[in-house]
């Protein structure tokens, strides 16, 4: 890998949108920038500025720090479904050079700061920063190797142009190398850091712990269930598998994923439990960063245009509630995700029941009564079709059924539906552009057959999928304030949830591995039924209940949906190119019936047909090809 340039400001963050006026690296052995406290924080500033964060700015296909979010990882998971959005690629926005930027500059930091921690006469909270060093430094390498595998581990900042001891043409480390690499890093972090943060967005032993849980988790998942493997044979790379781990390692690195999250468990930190409404208090979460959130670990905060703000709000939206800047229904959940949760009426397969026993639509009172039972963590995490958002009633038709007699029932082929939408007929008035047109008169007055923010045929405007987003949407912000760049929740990136899930899956796999130093079951049935509590959902009886791997990994899509989380999830299980090849997700049409003022759903795949593809190759990407011909690298398969 070649080496980065030493005379360069730190990390491209001189920039417009960034007040941070920080010394050059060239003459970072300056007392006055790592020799005093002051000049400490304006660094690590800095470096948490650009830790990778896959936060509301993140999409896979812009890279991180983007205001404008049209595509997240929630469309390639069957979270979710947007207008861009319709097949899996691999590849995108490559995250290489900016990382081992980041690299150097944290090396920088671990290097230089020793040399003024006299000067500064307070060994533990220069320990402490040594500590968060580690941890951003295990941050960096975690995005890089989840990537691409194995990479060149680089431990010191490398100078430019280089002496005689100092390499710029590093080779790749084997996967496991690096895994074990992040682990030391993290190691060291809890040693060092504090039990709490210096100041809000900054990391702590426990951060660090939770964190290992995470990585550890994903080093043990691909060990046991990968399936690509490269060795580079050449003479400069030693016979390291650069993709893939040896499965016989995945029990180490389990038991290690189990041992920070119980860890992470003495740090005091508990479920969000604050008020009695189990939806209230499961939206409250996403925006509560006082004492009162037990939950939340580590979160990045956002002031704002001009200095740091994002654009969840602007694209997640319905129509009807879109801001100046317009957009809005650019996030809409899939039937998939919503059939993962409790409380809905199912057919014996798990699918969502809109038929009768004789095939006929069943006719529900109104559009939110099919949601009646649901689990409240679903109704916390997706806008249902009549539901209230911002105060307003989400108005979503796909449909106006006008026949005068309805006694015999309604069945599918009297809506006439094609495999791109509906046909209309002389009883049927299908939604068939923007703003819910055309118009029809029923028992309620005149009616637009879409609605407000309804599933219009040209898909250029409202629900692609009957749902929208209310998880993290700002129930607060006007309408006139929902403007590229201007929104400020705060992204939740490491809450206790994901550590009680981490440990339970750690938990599963080490008694499927035969580990009995511990009741590993009942432990993981304990950390699931306490999520299964605080969000609503029917518990498990006894340990018994977890049969399957399975079981737990739907507790983790339910609970992380659309938090960037499960896109990776399927990455590290080895599911994606089973679960996302030549898929179309479902979507759920709510459709009026004029002649008794009740609703029919009618459960379809995508109109679009827009099929998703994952191939097995796709696991690892690519290593940009300038750092092959630079660096004389091997390449991923």
């Amino acid at each position: 890998m070649k080496k980065l340039i030493c005379l360069f400001v730190i990390f491209y963050i001189v920039s417009s949108c960034n007040k941070l006026n920080v010394t050059p690296q060239g003459i970072l052995q300056n007392q006055d920038v790592l020799g005093s406290a002051g000049g400490v924080t304006a660094y690590m500033a800095g470096l948490y500025r650009y830790l990778p964060i896959e936060d509301f700015k993140y999409s896979t296909a812009a890279g991180f720090n983007q205001y404008e979010q049209f595509n997240t990882t929630s469309d390639l998971t069957g979270e979710g479904m947007n207008k861009n959005v319709s097949g899996e690629s691999n590849g995108g926005n490559s995250y290489w050079s900016d990382a081992y930027l980041a690299i150097r500059n944290i090396n920088t930091l671990l290097q230089t700061l020793p040399k003024y921690a006299t000067s500064i006469n307070n060994p533990a909270q220069v320990n402490s920063w040594l500590g968060e060093g580690r941890f951003m430094r295990a941050y960096t390498y975690f995005a890089l190797v989840k990537r691409y595998g194995g990479v060149p581990i680089i431990k010191t900042a490398q100078n430019y142009p280089g002496t005689p001891t100092d390499s710029l043409m590093v080779q790749r480390g084997s996967e496991q190398e690096v895994y074990d690499f992040i682990a030391d890093d993290l190691d060291s972090a809890i040693s060092l850091m504090l039990p709490k943060s210096e100041a809000r967005g900054r990391a702590n032993k426990y951060v660090a712990a939770a964190f290992k849980s995470r990585a550890m988790l994903f080093a043990g998942s691909v060990a046991k269930y990968n399936i690509v493997n490269n060795v580079d044979n050449r003479a400069g790379g030693n016979g390291r598998r650069v993709q893939g781990i040896a499965p016989t390692e995945a029990i180490r690195y389990f038991k290690s994923a189990y041992a920070a999250a119980k860890l992470v468990e003495t740090g005091g930190y508990k479920l969000y439990r604050t008020v009695p409404d189990k939806v209230a208090n499961y939206s409250n979460l996403f925006f509560d960063l006082t004492a009162a959130n037990t939950e939340v670990i580590f979160a990045k905060e956002y002031s704002g245009y001009p200095d740091v703000g994002h654009s969840y709000d602007v694209f997640g939206v319905p129509l009807q509630m879109q801001g100046p800047d317009g957009y809005g229904s650019y996030i809409c959940p899939t039937l998939d995700f919503v059939e993962l949760f409790d409380g809905l009426p199912k057919n014996p397969d798990g699918t969502l029941q809109v038929l009768d026993a004789g095939g006929k639509y069943i006719f529900f009172n109104d559009r939110t009564s099919i949601f009646q039972n649901a689990e409240p963590r679903l109704l916390a995490t997706v806008t249902l079709p009549g539901s209230t958002l911002k105060g307003e009633v989400v108005d979503v038709r796909r449909g106006i059924y006008t026949a005068a007699d309805v006694s015999g029932g309604i069945t599918p082929a009297l809506l006439l539906p094609t495999t791109t939408g509906y046909t209309a007929s002389a009883n049927f008035v299908p939604c068939t552009s923007k703003l819910g047109i055309p118009t029809v008169s029923s028992g309620a007055g005149p009616l637009n057959s879409g609605g407000l923010s309804g599933v219009f045929g040209s898909h250029d405007g409202g629900t692609l999928s009957g749902f929208f987003i209310r998880k993290s949407i700002d129930q607060n912000r006007p309408k006139n304030l929902v403007t590229q760049g201007y929104c400020t929740q705060p992204y939740m990136e490491l809450r206790y949830a994901e550590v009680l899930l981490n440990r339970a899956e750690a938990a599963y796999e080490l008694n499927a591995g035969g580990q009995a130093d511990v009741d590993y079951l009942q432990d993981a049935y304990t950390q699931i039924n306490d999520i299964r509590d605080r969000a609503g959902a029917v518990p498990l009886t006894s340990k018994a209940d977890l049969t399957s791997i399975d079981t737990i990994r739907k507790e983790i899509r339910k609970e992380l949906g659309f938090e960037n989380k499960v896109f990776w999830d399927l990455k590290r299980w080895r599911t994606a190119d089973t679960e996302i090849n030549n898929r179309v997700w479902w979507i759920l049409n709510p459709i009026y019936v004029a002649a008794n003022g009740k609703y029919i759903y009618d459960r379809r795949k995508d109109e679009r047909n827009s099929r998703f593809t994952f191939s097995t190759t796709w696991y690892y990407e690519q290593i940009p090809a300038a750092e092959i011909s630079r660096g004389g690298l091997y390449q991923n398969l």
